[in-house]
C-alpha cells in the first residue's frame, strides 16, 4: 500500500528497509482524528513490530489509558472534543501518567513548541513527517523510559535484571527470586518510573483467573524484602490508591 509521506508516495517495504530493529513488546497509543493519516501510521508501526491502539479523540484516549499501560503515545494537537494539549495536561496532572508523549502538529512556531512541552509532551513532530523518523523517536523515548541497556537487560538505578539469564543483581549481589516475583519485577522495571496499578499487575500475572486470596500482597512483600531490605535506598514504592512503582 503506498503511503503519502512528505508529499511523496512510497511503499511500506521501501520505508522499512531504512528502519533499525524495533523494541520488543512495545505498545503505543495513536490519538489522531485524521483517519487516513492514522491508517498510514498504524500500518507502518505494526510492520515495524509495534502493537498500536487507536483513539479518534482525546476523550477516547483517556478511557484507553485507564485500562491499558502504554510504552508511548502519539498525540495530534488539533482534535475535536479534547485537543492534544488538554489531553497531555490531564494525563500528567490528573492521571499522573509518565508515559512518553509525542505531539503531532503543523504548528511550527517556538511558542507552539514551548506550549506543547509545558503541557507535558516529551517530543514534538511537525507534519508532514517521515514515518521512519517517527518510529526512531518512539524507540528512543521508550528505551530511555524503560532503562533498557540492551535487548536482554533492564536497569533501574543499581538494580539489574538479565532477562535472558533470569538473574537479578543489586550492588553486585545476586538476588534469588521466585518465578512470580520475577514476573512482577519485570513489569515494574519495564514500566519504571510509571505507576502500575494492582489490576494491571494481576492481569499480567494471572489473566482472568485471579487467585482467591490476596496473593499479590504476599508476592510484593517477598519482592520488597529481597530487593530493598538489605540496601539503604528503597526502590519499590507503594502509592496508596494508585499502585506500585520502582524508581
Amino acid at each position: 500500500m503506498p503511503l503519502l509521506l512528505d508529499n511523496r508516495a512510497v511503499t511500506v517495504e521501501k520505508l522499512m528497509s531504512s528502519v533499525v530493529t524495533t523494541i520488543d513488546n512495545c505498545r503505543v497509543l495513536l490519538v489522531e482524528d485524521h483517519v487516513e493519516l492514522a491508517q498510514s501510521v498504524i500500518e507502518f508501526l505494526e510492520t515495524a513490530g509495534l502493537v498500536v491502539d487507536y483513539a479518534r479523540h482525546g476523550l477516547m484516549a483517556l478511557t484507553f489509558t485507564q485500562d491499558q499501560l502504554y510504552d508511548a503515545m502519539i498525540v495530534d494537537i488539533s482534535m475535536p472534543r479534547l485537543d492534544g494539549l488538554s489531553l497531555c495536561r490531564r494525563l500528567r496532572q490528573d492521571a499522573l501518567l509518565a508515559t512518553p508523549i509525542i505531539l503531532l502538529t503543523a504548528r511550527d512556531t517556538l511558542e507552539d513548541k514551548l506550549e506543547g512541552f509545558a503541557a507535558g509532551a516529551d517530543d514534538y513532530v511537525l507534519k508532514p513527517f517521515a514515518l521512519p523518523e517517527l518510529l526512531a523517536r518512539i524507540q528512543a523515548l521508550v528505551r530511555r523510559r524503560r532503562g533498557l541497556m540492551s535487548k536482554n537487560q533492564l536497569q533501574v538505578q543499581d538494580l539489574f535484571y538479565d532477562l535472558q539469564a533470569q538473574q537479578v543483581r543489586r550492588q553486585n549481589q545476586t538476588i534469588v527470586l521466585a518465578p512470580t516475583s520475577l514476573a512482577i519485577l519485570k513489569v515494574l522495571m519495564r514500566e519504571s518510573p510509571k505507576v502500575v496499578t494492582r489490576q494491571t499487575l494481576e492481569l499480567e500475572l494471572w489473566g482472568d483467573s485471579l487467585p482467591d486470596s490476596d496473593a499479590l500482597r504476599s508476592h510484593l512483600y517477598s519482592l520488597r524484602k529481597a530487593i530493598d531490605k538489605p540496601f539503604a535506598i528503597k526502590l519499590l514504592h507503594t502509592l496508596p490508591g494508585l499502585g506500585f512503582k520502582i524508581e
